[in-house]
């Protein structure tokens, strides 16, 4: 076997299946791309604003000669529904912990046929998306999520770069074709006509703003019960109709994520939040996040005062707690 067999069959052994290779390269053709992006306006908070991280991985392996992408499939249940929820994404095991692991195996092992590796999980600005797409793992849809053959776009990506030279395997073509649901669907028109995700607009992407310290007013209502993320393009999107589900147990959903208590999230404490959310993927954003989001969906269904909110020891919280007082005229 080759070594790209060897590391297929590594990968595959450890629950693995979806995988490909590219050329380790600057990617100089994306330079347009992000350029009128940034002419528009439409980098947010939490992308790298200097363009050779984005494009030019030999930043990060001077000597690399070979990136492999890595799909890990998150969805265990296509069928959780209520009138508050988190994006499905979120419901497992913090997967950026997840990701490490595994990838942290697949390196040694790599180190162990003489080569270099080095992994990245949301620890670098390339795109990995586009990488994805390069290594045959999917296409990027117009809703700029990969989408893949079996698992849809309910996937998380890794990387590797390594200086094994490894035969890449080929690109795959964007399929959406005329089909516009996800434009049509999205409830703030975040995902706008033209070339494929160069006109969308991420800061006004619900599951960017219920990530984001500071929420204006306009988007209080349109919510409507997200407690963090989103994931309605996806939901309506019809590649995702009938994907495979995960095998990979550390995604599988914590019950309290499955089904939660709104009440509960708007008196949430250092504790609870150490024990039962900061383990997740909404975890890294801290506890007021989330219990923010969840009193502003308590006002969207209630539509009445919160009086135990008045007393709220965080200065933030009450900001809050006040502004949406005024915005509903209670």
């Amino acid at each position: 076997m080759s070594v790209k067999d060897d590391i297929i069959k590594f990968c595959s052994i450890n629950g693995l299946d979806v995988m490909g290779f590219s050329e380790c390269r600057i990617f100089h053709e994306l330079n347009p791309y992000f350029d009128k992006r940034k002419k528009l306006g439409l980098e947010n908070e939490f992308e790298e604003k200097e363009l050779d991280k984005k494009i030019n991985p030999f930043i990060y392996m001077e000597d690399g000669k070979t990136i492999i992408s890595i799909a890990f499939p998150y969805l265990y249940d296509n069928d959780i529904s209520g009138k508050v929820y988190f994006s499905n994404y979120t419901m497992g095991r913090d997967y950026h912990l997840v990701l490490m692991e595994y990838m942290k195996k697949i390196c040694t092992y790599i180190e162990g046929l003489g080569a270099k590796a080095m992994y990245f999980v949301d620890s670098n600005a390339l795109p990995e998306r586009y990488i994805a797409s390069l290594c045959g793992l999917g296409f990027i849809g117009k809703n700029n999520m990969l989408i893949t053959k079996r698992y849809g776009s309910y996937v998380f990506l890794g990387e590797i770069i390594t200086d094994l030279v490894i035969e890449p395997d080929e690109k795959v073509e964007q399929k959406c074709g005329d089909c516009e649901i996800c434009l049509s669907s999205c409830p703030t028109s975040a995902i706008v006509k033209g070339k494929v995700g160069i006109n969308n607009n991420s800061n006004i992407c619900l599951s960017y703003i219920t990530q984001k310290k500071d929420i204006e007013d306009l988007w209080f209502e349109k919510l409507g019960g997200r407690l963090f993320g989103c994931d309605t393009c996806q939901k309506v999107c019809p590649y995702n109709k009938k994907v495979e589900l995960s095998v990979i147990k550390e995604f599988k959903p914590y019950e309290h994520m499955k089904t939660p208590e709104i009440k509960v999230l708007m008196n949430i404490d250092n504790k609870l939040f150490k024990d039962m959310y900061k383990i997740t993927s909404c975890g890294w954003r801290g506890k007021n996040i989330i219990k923010r989001n969840a009193i502003i969906n308590a006002f969207i269904i209630e539509k009445v005062e919160i009086i135990a909110l008045q007393k709220d020891t965080s200065p933030y919280i009450r900001d809050y707690y006040y502004r949406l007082l005024k915005f509903f005229k209670l």
